[in-house]
């Protein structure tokens, strides 16, 4: 097998899955999805994710429990049953293993803790393969700025020493970050790959980082390597492209909105930036939403 048909097959088995895993999905039903023997379809999944089907399916079912009991007051015995499980028990043991905690504590502290994110296979092999060529149709010509004031605040974040992009990041940290940042409720936008000025970097490592930003008040445990700090008040210029059709053309999306941000002054708007003051946050992109980022400014 071609491993381009080794990524469709797996990317049509993954997108089966996010959209029937509260169902009673088969083996059966996923190699019908990739058009592979039940055999290579299970094979070929773990290869290319890392974890068999079924083991993506319960993170999901479990990472959906958890999303629950977090803004809900749903019974836990309730959201055990609409979660695949048969017992109460089951699933506070399978919750346990994945969170480090029972669903019951997890409703009384929510911490941040590491919901489950899916990764399209054809995604990654996109940024690993890079995106040189801009992608037919796609609309380029425009982009939003949008002033937002931000007040003292905290910045949640896990560093890295040698990444430089999010490819790198995840290779060196992992791609958990996502699903343990996203977890957080308090959230003031989405998790972020973060390019850190040289006043926030430490000794032994770089600029590139993951974060989130959360009120002042924020004071909730965190796992072991995340870090967080303090923020100063400043104005976050919030870069934004348009929309477009097809998921796949992420990243020349974030290409063209890095393009344009390279050649946008401030200044003669009342602005100047400021990186001193926080990071440079990079949202990725998304088909509806277009790509967004922002950095730090301050009033000329």
């Amino acid at each position: 097998m071609e491993m381009t048909d080794k990524i469709i097959a797996v990317g049509k088995m993954q997108q089966y899955i996010e959209t029937h895993f509260e169902e009673d999905i088969t083996l059966e039903a996923l190699s019908q999805a990739a058009d592979y023997s039940k055999y290579h379809a299970t094979r070929v999944f773990k290869a290319l994710v890392g974890q068999t089907p079924f083991e993506v399916i319960r993170a999901l079912r479990l990472t959906k429990a958890a999303q629950t009991l977090r803004d809900s007051t749903a019974k836990v015995v309730t959201v055990a049953l609409d979660s695949g499980f048969d017992s109460h028990d089951g699933f506070t043991r399978a919750f346990a293993r994945r969170f480090t905690m029972t669903p019951r504590r997890y409703r009384l502290e929510t911490p941040a803790v590491p919901y489950y994110i899916p990764h399209p296979v054809d995604a990654y092999y996109r940024l690993k393969e890079g995106a040189s060529t801009m992608a037919k149709n796609l609309p380029t010509n425009t982009m939003t700025v949008t002033a937002v004031e931000r007040s003292a605040r905290k910045l949640i974040l896990l560093r890295a020493s040698n990444a430089t992009d999010y490819l790198t990041f995840c290779q060196e940290v992992g791609c958990a970050w996502e699903g343990l940042l996203n977890s957080i409720a308090e959230k003031l936008d989405a998790p972020a790959l973060l390019t850190l000025p040289n006043n926030l970097v430490k000794p032994g490592t770089g600029r590139t980082a993951a974060g989130v930003e959360v009120p002042q008040t924020y004071n909730k445990s965190l796992p072991d390597g995340v870090e967080i700090i303090t923020l100063p008040p400043c104005t976050m210029l919030y870069f934004q492209g348009p929309c477009y059709q097809d998921e796949q053309d992420f990243a020349q999306a974030i290409g063209a909105l890095w393009d344009h941000m390279a050649v946008y002054d401030p200044q003669p708007y009342g602005w100047t930036y400021a990186p001193e003051l926080a990071p440079y946050f990079n949202f990725g992109a998304s088909a509806p939403h277009g790509a967004k980022m922002a950095r730090p400014a301050k009033k000329r």
